[in-house]
């Protein structure tokens, strides 16, 4: 039940303090203008949004949805917000009870966590605005900076607000896992929210990323998704491409131990140059197997990055998996990527070759040492489990994957492997990332082309994962 006495405090209170709104902006622009900036670095353009406590729409205003609605419960503060921003539309209710029909890209509590008396009903609310693909994103104050919040209100730094709680981010953490969600990313922000010139820097990006010292930044940032699977299940379609150069002697193998996944399912050649019979044993199987949805496509350019986007934009399916054509991982392990994805366990499933135990001469000695490397790197940079980000077993949806390369820019021209791209568009798309444990064995045909098979070809690939290594640093840990 709703205490109307505590909505018209509420309502009395941020009414008052509309007009004078923009001056307590300025005072403190830094802090506005990095919050906005990581929820652009989170948010793509042309989303649709949902603002929760939208106040005079400072946020989702500069967000660029293609549709958004800022929803507040003070009137006076909507008032500026509609003749600053016409083109979203706002609508001034009490955000615990606000409802809609539609079903949003984004649903954003910017600063206003702090001031629901109902947390988990909200939660559940919202969830009927969301969609398995919806992602929610809550910042709020960390509880460590209570007094100097209040101390700042009461000397005018910043606008007085009505907090009825203050959260740690496992208790946020802990509203979204009993409302129904799953949480995809927790972070610490600003450490030090004044600008000085070289200091701020010193403190933001480098000290505040710290262990332990990044619990002491001023807001929580967490992410999370509906704890559920995916629309229309028992409609979904899959691909499967394969990246093949000289792996005559495997077609046949592939074509017929890889499962039939969902409604549908195609396989996918991507033939890369081979000196070998590939091709004309991919054409022979494509005769042998009419039932079979079997396709040939021809790599025009060099390199696996390369065969694996040819791939992947020409896949109909709605669930696409990326196979290497050598046989050394189980092609019928592909039915576990599928499972996961249609019971919502993750929206990019990565496979690990280094969990179940490898079978004698599976993996070079130097690949083995990188691998294992770069996988603890990539998780202390990302922020997620990655013990394989070379495995040649990945799946994510087609919708997903159109995320990431609509947003490859973002990145630059920098994967020659392919995997890269995918593991980096997971992270800046917030999509739900899991591990899937495979095994792995020797190649029974051809030749690996795997590095470490030489210490130069050790050193060159060593080189360009430390690369990557650093693009990933930049981007996702100095943004």
């Amino acid at each position: 039940m709703i205490n109307q006495n505590i909505l018209k405090k509420l309502k009395i209170h941020y009414d008052s303090l509309a007009k004078r709104r923009y001056k307590w902006i300025r005072r403190n622009k830094f802090y506005h203008k990095e919050i906005l900036r990581y929820y652009r670095f989170l948010i793509p353009k042309h989303s649709s949004i949902l603002e929760l406590g939208c106040g005079t729409g400072n946020l989702i205003g500069n967000l660029f949805p293609s549709y958004g609605i800022g929803v507040d419960i003070s009137e006076e503060m909507l008032k500026i917000a509609k003749q600053k921003y016409p083109y979203i539309n706002f609508i001034c209710q009490d955000i615990e009870e606000f409802s809609s029909n539609k079903k949003f890209d984004y649903i954003i509590i910017s600063g206003t966590l702090n001031s629901v008396r109902d947390i988990q009903r909200l939660l559940q609310r919202i969830s009927k605005m969301a969609t398995h693909d919806t992602r929610i994103i809550i910042n709020c104050y960390n509880q460590l900076w209570n007094p100097i919040i209040r101390l700042s209100q009461k000397s005018g730094l910043k606008m007085p607000e009505i907090i009825f709680n203050w959260l740690s981010i496992d208790d946020v953490e802990n509203f979204f896992n009993i409302s129904g969600y799953q949480v995809i990313k927790k972070d610490f922000f600003l450490l030090f929210p004044k600008y000085i010139p070289i200091i701020t820097t010193i403190f933001n990006k480098f000290i505040g990323k710290l262990p332990l010292i990044r619990h002491l930044s001023l807001e929580q940032f967490v992410i999370a998704r509906l704890n559920k699977p995916p629309e229309n299940t028992s409609k979904l379609t899959t691909s499967v491409v394969i990246t093949c150069r000289d792996e005559e002697g495997n077609i046949e193998g592939l074509v017929k131990r890889i499962p039939e996944m969902g409604k549908h399912t195609e396989i996918i050649f991507v033939e890369g140059h081979s000196k070998d019979n590939t091709v004309g044993k991919i054409k022979e199987m494509i005769k042998k197997y009419p039932k079979k949805d079997i396709k040939l496509l021809k790599q025009k350019g060099i390199g696996q990055g390369d065969a694996f986007r040819m791939g992947f934009d020409h896949a109909k399916g709605d669930f696409v998996c990326w196979l290497e054509a050598d046989l050394t991982t189980p092609p019928e392990e592909i039915s576990l990527f599928w499972d996961a994805y249609i019971k919502g366990k993750g929206d990019y499933i990565n496979g690990s070759r280094f969990v179940y135990k490898m079978e004698k001469n599976s993996m070079p000695f130097f690949n083995y040492i990188g691998n294992r490397f770069f996988g603890n790197l990539f998780t202390a940079i990302l922020g997620q489990r990655f013990t394989d980000t070379l495995c040649g077993f990945k799946a994510i949806s087609k919708k997903n994957y159109l995320k990431i390369r609509n947003n490859i820019d973002h990145f630059g021209d920098f994967d020659p492997f392919g995997d890269f791209e995918l593991i980096f568009g997971a992270i800046k798309n917030n999509l739900q990332v899991i591990e899937i444990p495979v095994h792995y064995r020797p190649r029974e045909y051809g030749h690996s082309k795997a590095y470490g098979q030489t210490i130069k070809s050790f050193l060159k690939h060593v080189f360009l994962l430390l690369r990557m290594s650093w693009i990933s640093f930049k981007k996702f840990k100095l943004n």
